[in-house]
């Protein structure tokens, strides 16, 4: 293996834990949001954001090191873990930009009560786990599925 492939390989993995870590600390801070005063929430809906963002520019350098990863491998655009890769990530993209942003704008916009913007970014939370998870696992297993 030479040392771009190597260099570019770390940065891929880097971005996999920088893409899926933060929605870990989410999880427990959902529940906290249950109990938190109107600042405390403002805060806390802050950092949310923040955590998306970094996730979104983390998937960047996933997706660019993920195609420079095949492209200079020997593996094939058309193997069947590459292909559900892609088309896994393709859903996450759709369901990150409608599952964060959108329901935090509607609940600053007073349309969306505070117990029922906990419930959907605690739930939004979890999906996109089980998401980047299966992702996670196509790249790691590579299994041949056709």
């Amino acid at each position: 293996m030479n040392i771009v492939y190597q260099l570019i390989l770390y940065l891929h993995i880097f971005s996999a834990i920088l893409s899926i870590g933060p929605f870990f600390v989410l999880v427990p801070m959902t529940k906290k949001m249950k109990t938190a005063e109107n600042e405390v929430l403002l805060a806390y809906l802050s950092l949310f954001k923040s955590a998306v963002g970094l996730v979104k520019h983390a998937g960047h350098v996933l997706v660019t090191t993920g195609v420079l990863l095949i492209w200079q491998s020997a593996w094939s655009w058309t193997t069947s873990w590459v292909v559900m890769t892609i088309a896994v990530m393709a859903g996450s993209v759709f369901f990150l930009a409608r599952a964060f942003s959108p329901v935090i704008r509607k609940f600053q916009e007073q349309k969306l009560s505070e117990e029922e913007l906990i419930r959907r970014l605690h739930r939004s939370v979890w999906i996109y786990i089980a998401l980047l998870m299966m992702m996670l696992w196509f790249m790691v297993s590579k299994p041949v599925l056709w």
